[in-house]
């Protein structure tokens, strides 16, 4: 069976809009979209969706754990044999702390798109397919306004530069902002609804890279 690999953060771990800071809800396996766009192609999913996960940075307030190169390649081998990998992150590299541009958020998923295209987690130990999603552009409202301060300028210069990112390495690209938005109750996370339009929007941009005929 084929197997995809999504590399990503809360949203793909299912973390539901908070209310309150310290929320821990998350939407039941089976709404998530990971699991919505795995019932679709009936393909096998593993999904790595950690909250807080950046795309290369440490995080000074919540841990160096967060980074996502630290945790990729540990990851790609346990679960190899991968068909594709699909890394969705840049949302939290968008929080106020790290001071990034679109552009310098787009490069760090390009670092972990090369980790991919280098290893040897693919079937016959070549390397997987990888597939970039630009995230959802965030909106700075609710208990995350303050976290995410400026994030919403930062989160939609993301799509454009990781397009470009997508396209030099050789990768597919999907931008889930054309898809879903953010629920306006805290400015990042997806409600119900979203989650499911995401998981079969992305099951038709999956289905078409890996027939070959998407990108």
């Amino acid at each position: 069976m084929t197997t995809v690999l999504v590399f990503g953060d809360s949203n793909s771990h299912g973390t539901m809009p908070l209310a309150r800071l310290g929320q821990l809800d998350r939407h039941p396996p089976v709404a998530r979209w990971p699991a919505v766009m795995a019932r679709a192609l009936d393909l096998d999913v593993v999904t790595e969706g950690h909250p807080g996960r950046t795309s290369v940075h440490d995080d000074p307030v919540d841990g160096s754990h967060k980074n996502g190169r630290r945790a990729l390649q540990a990851i790609l081998e346990s679960h190899r044999p991968l068909d594709l990998v699909a890394i969705m992150l840049g949302t939290n590299d968008c929080k106020a702390r790290f001071g990034l541009r679109g552009w310098d958020i787009a490069a760090g998923i390009g670092k972990l798109a090369q980790m991919v295209l280098a290893s040897d987690a693919g079937p016959g130990g070549a390397a997987p397919r990888v597939l970039l999603i630009a995230p959802m552009p965030v909106e700075e409202t609710g208990v995350l306004a303050e976290m995410f301060q400026g994030g919403r300028a930062r989160s939609r210069a993301i799509a454009p530069a990781l397009r470009d990112e997508a396209e030099r390495l050789g990768c597919g690209f999907f931008d889930a902002g054309r898809v879903v938005h953010v629920d306006p109750l805290d400015g990042v996370h997806l409600d119900a609804g979203a989650q499911r339009s995401l998981g079969l929007a992305l099951a038709d941009g999956v289905r078409d890279l890996l027939a070959g005929t998407g990108g």
